[in-house]
């Protein structure tokens, strides 16, 4: 392990790094021009306090907290490792907060996820984390939605003043006085009688519409 990764895991480094980063999305947040399309979709669910599943790629963790608007957290999934404990202790500047996860098909891990659902609260899902194939829908979150029977909510964003990072999901980076686009598409319901052979079928309709929302936030910008 270089000296680089043992400083990244210490926990008051990661603390000071974490505020550094808040700092900075927050510098974005207030700078910037932000803009929804379609928040009719998720007010519905919000006003009848109804859950369901956010969706969206992980490289677009650093904004997802912007297209938030209702009082309730919103649950992240994220990494049991380092980089997941960083971004949990950067979520709770932005009424984030972030489930350690390392793999969606334990049954251990999966527990306290159906817990927030059953009580009317929410998950957001990066189907393609934490580590990959970037944009690419994994069978977990299907499987969730489909035995806690509530809808998946896919979401696109675009900034117009932006970089990648060079990791493997191309993470951007919003640049501050940007103009910042969400937008929500319709909600995914899950059969509860779905067979393992036919989950496939319902990955590959979330990749697409994720993937319309993110087409639709980069017109509008």
């Amino acid at each position: 392990m270089n000296i680089k990764k043992k400083l990244f895991k210490n926990i008051l480094i990661q603390n000071i790094l974490a505020l550094i980063t808040a700092i900075y999305i927050y510098l974005v947040k207030i700078s910037s021009n932000i803009n929804h399309k379609n928040i009719s979709i998720p007010m519905e669910y919000w006003r009848e306090e109804k859950p369901f599943i956010l969706a969206f790629w992980h490289n677009q963790l650093m904004t997802i907290s912007f297209a938030w608007t209702n009082k309730k957290k919103i649950n992240i999934l994220a990494s049991g490792h380092s980089d997941g404990r960083f971004g949990a202790i950067v979520g709770k500047y932005f009424n984030l907060n972030n489930i350690p996860t390392s793999n969606f098909n334990k049954s251990i891990s999966l527990r306290p996820i159906f817990k927030i659902l059953l009580s009317n609260n929410y998950i957001g899902i990066t189907p393609d984390g934490p580590r990959g194939p970037k944009e690419k829908v994994s069978s977990g979150i299907i499987k969730i939605a489909k035995s806690a029977n509530v809808p998946i909510i896919p979401i696109g964003f675009a900034s117009s003043k932006n970089f990648s990072l060079k990791s493997w999901d191309s993470f951007i980076i919003t640049l501050p006085f940007s103009k910042c686009n969400f937008v929500w598409g319709e909600p995914i319901n899950i059969p509860n009688n779905l067979k393992d052979n036919e989950v496939e079928k319902f990955q590959l309709i979330l990749q697409e519409k994720i993937n319309e929302c993110v087409k639709m936030a980069k017109i509008n910008k």
